[in-house]
Order: C-alpha cells, then sequence, then structure tokens
C-alpha cells in the first residue's frame, strides 16, 4: 500500500463477510473478538461484504487507524475459502487481490503431473 499508508507487518483477510456499514470502531471489535487479533499492532485487516465487490482496509500507522474503501464495478474480489476466521496473504496476492485477479491461482504451485 504505497503512500500514506504504511506498508503492514502482516495482512489478512477476515473470511466471513461483514456488514459494510461498520466504521473503524466497529470494524475493530471484529478485529478483536471475532479474529482474535490487536487492531493496533500494525496489521493490516481486510474485510468484503457478502457479494464480493467491495472491499474494506484497517490499517494502524502509529498514531491513528486508516480506514480504506474499495468498490469494484464490475465483477468481485476473490476469497479464500477455509474455515479459519482470517487468512493471510502475501503483499504479492494483496497487489493482485485489489485488482480484482484471482491472486489464487496466480500463487498457485503447478501440478507436478501437468505435461505438454
Amino acid at each position: 500500500m504505497p503512500g500514506l499508508i504504511p506498508f503492514p507487518t502482516a495482512i489478512w483477510l477476515a473470511v466471513q463477510p461483514v456488514d459494510m456499514r461498520r466504521g473503524i470502531d466497529g470494524l475493530s471489535m471484529v478485529v478483536q473478538q471475532a479474529l482474535g487479533h490487536s487492531p493496533c499492532a500494525g496489521d493490516a485487516f481486510i474485510f468484503r461484504n457478502r457479494p464480493g465487490n467491495r472491499i474494506k482496509v484497517l490499517v494502524w500507522d502509529g498514531t491513528g487507524v486508516w480506514l480504506c474503501q474499495r468498490r469494484l464495478h464490475q465483477g468481485s474480489f476473490i476469497w479464500p475459502k477455509v474455515t479459519d476466521p482470517c487468512f493471510s496473504l502475501t503483499p504479492g496476492q494483496w497487489h493482485w487481490l485489489i485488482r480484482g485477479v484471482d491472486w489464487q491461482r496466480l500463487s498457485a504451485v503447478p501440478n507436478a503431473q501437468w505435461q505438454v
């Protein structure tokens, strides 16, 4: 996340959709209670709505909290299908995710049995 927001120590996706009407306090509560993390640790937490076309990013920068929102006009963000409440992303996966690209396919290990 170049620009005003410092690069977070870790990037976490909240797997379950959230109500996009939630603000900083509501999403910080989700981070603490549902995900079991501290919202002020310097990590980035990414939330999505049920249709999957909007995300919100919550980041603590040491003096305050950033809350950013992104909406896709077509398609939806690719989200993991895991049972854990949160999922860790690499910076590369994050950059593909925010562009609406299927980051799971790009970072997948090719099948060893595949032949040309």
